[in-house]
């Protein structure tokens, strides 16, 4: 019954339409399809019923026989208000899809440290959409709200936030390489949230709170697969009995396969303005910040990438000393992810290897194999062109960690700084009335001391780290390989054998 939620259920709508009369047979046929994906139980303890309204078909969902099956399972407790979508057939094959944009009401059950709940209300939510059985998702859809408030709690903390109005629009074609391509934009007013800890040690509370007047998000896909996926739904709901689903598991595989490789990629950012974070120390603030994400899908040379940049910074002084403070980052731009990420072949051979007859289904050999199979694939953890500035200067880096003995890494980075000399003499000002500066100032100039000057005027460190624990900087060596050390060193020696560890003794680094 966790699979069933309003949302989910409009992928149901996968027959064409074609302009069909709407009449008490094709509300049958509406319910059969929606039980196809969803089994029969929402409809049989009345939490989904499909009417005849005017010239479109009412779903209705009733939470109330929810709770009671939940309820005393779980120790869930719902008060959710009734909620009801409207669709109705086109004669292009798709639905017109529209209702309000969720059910509003409350939750309450127990965690692990007790008690949680959650209450959520929208004021003015609408949604209008078409859903397009050809795709399997709405081809076109829109949604707005006058504001939204909503409050969890649990023993520790309690979390409340709010929005103005919004609106959302989302968009979605045939992929090129089959799947759907998709976009979704959305924008929010009056971005507000607080959090308020309890510390259970002294009972103090701490209250932190993030205000923004503009929240946006712009998220675009390419070949999300689902019709398979929705085919994935189908069988399970068809082999919910796990001799069922023993016996057809060379289907469950064959449908698993077609699901790959779930899309092609996904890209998403989250975009603030104006933003003020309050805390016990004082307020935090960013004039603009933004923080994205992207992501292939299950490929054979994958990346994953995410990304935080801000501008306008701002702190409160009191929490460095005034020396510091026109040395403090202003801006920054960061971006680091991975490369070289096989999940292609950890996938199909998961597929193919495991067994639902047998006790794992996966053997913990199995693991191993899958570990030394994607190692041996050269994955990089990847630090793409990053920046930090301020006023006075600008530091600049980027590089990558890989693991070629499959353990320990071999690390690259490269350090470009603008405007050190800036940074050295305000360091060199401080430093008169200031030890903490006169510290400063001296590691400035003792790193500088690593450095290359380029012709640009800027100052940059090449720093190799190896697997076997040597670093060099631009080519000098700053250390040496570890030593090599022999494996049973510093233990007891066995009767009748000296302290070198045997003629046997193996050495290793």
């Amino acid at each position: 019954m966790k699979r069933v939620l309003p949302f989910v259920l409009l992928l149901a709508c996968s027959a064409p339409a074609f302009g069909q009369t709407v009449d008490s047979e094709g509300a049958k046929q509406l319910t059969d399809n929606l039980a196809h994906y969803f089994g029969k139980k929402p409809f049989d303890i009345g939490f989904v019923k499909v009417s005849v309204e005017g010239d479109a078909y009412k779903l209705a969902f009733d939470f109330r026989p929810l709770v009671d099956l939940l309820g005393k399972q779980d120790g869930l407790k719902l008060d959710l208000a009734p909620y009801a979508l409207l669709t109705k057939p086109r004669s292009d094959g798709a639905w017109d899809v529209s209702g309000n944009l969720a059910p509003e009401g409350t939750m309450e059950f127990n965690g692990p440290q007790g008690p949680q709940s959650m209450k959520m209300s929208i004021k003015g939510g609408k949604f209008v959409g078409i859903y397009d059985p050809e795709l399997a998702a709405f081809s076109s859809a829109t949604s707005s709200l006058e504001g939204m408030t909503m409050t969890s709690q649990d023993a520790r903390q309690r979390t409340d936030m709010s929005t103005g109005a919004g609106t959302a629009t989302i968009s979605a074609a045939k992929g090129a390489n089959g799947g759907v391509d998709f976009n979704m934009v959305q924008t929010l007013a009056d971005f507000a949230e607080s959090v308020t800890t309890d510390n259970p040690s002294n009972g103090q509370k701490l209250l932190l709170t993030f205000k923004s007047p503009s929240l946006s998000v712009d998220a675009k896909g390419k070949g999300l697969r689902t019709k398979p996926l929705l085919d994935l739904l189908a069988f399970a709901v068809a082999n919910e009995d796990e001799a069922k689903l023993k016996a057809n598991q060379a289907e469950l595989k064959s449908r698993l396969l077609s699901a790959l490789p779930l899309w092609e990629r996904v890209d998403g950012t989250y975009s603030f303005k104006d933003i003020s974070v309050g805390s016990p120390v004082g307020s935090f603030g960013a004039a603009k910040m933004g923080v994205a994400f992207g992501m292939d899908g299950v490929a054979r040379n994958g990346t994953i990438n995410y990304g935080i940049e801000a501008s306008g910074l701002s702190m409160p002084q009191n929490l460095v000393p005034a020396w510091s403070v026109a040395l403090l980052p202003t801006d920054i731009d960061l971006n680091f992810g991975g490369a070289n990420i096989d999940l292609d072949t950890m996938a199909k051979k998961a597929i193919e290897a495991f067994d639902l007859n047998k006790m794992p289904a996966l053997s913990p050999e199995f693991g191993d194999e899958l570990k030394a199979g994607f190692l041996a694939n050269g994955p990089k953890v990847v630090i793409g062109h990053s920046t930090i500035k301020n006023g006075a200067a600008e530091i600049a880096l980027e590089g990558d960690m890989t693991f070629p003995d499959g353990e320990k890494p071999d690390a690259n980075v490269t350090i470009d700084v603008t405007g050190y000399d800036k940074i050295v003499a305000s360091l060199q000002e401080a430093a008169k009335t200031d030890p903490q500066a006169s510290q400063a100032f001296t590691g400035a100039l003792a790193i500088k001391g690593f450095a290359k000057t380029l012709p640009d005027g800027r100052i940059e460190w090449v720093i190799n780290a190896r697997h076997d624990g040597s670093v060099t900087v631009n080519g000098a060596m700053l250390k040496g390989p570890d030593p090599v050390v022999e494996e049973g060193a510093g233990q007891d020696a066995s009767p009748g054998e000296g302290n070198s560890g045997g003629a046997g003794a193996k050495l290793q680094p």
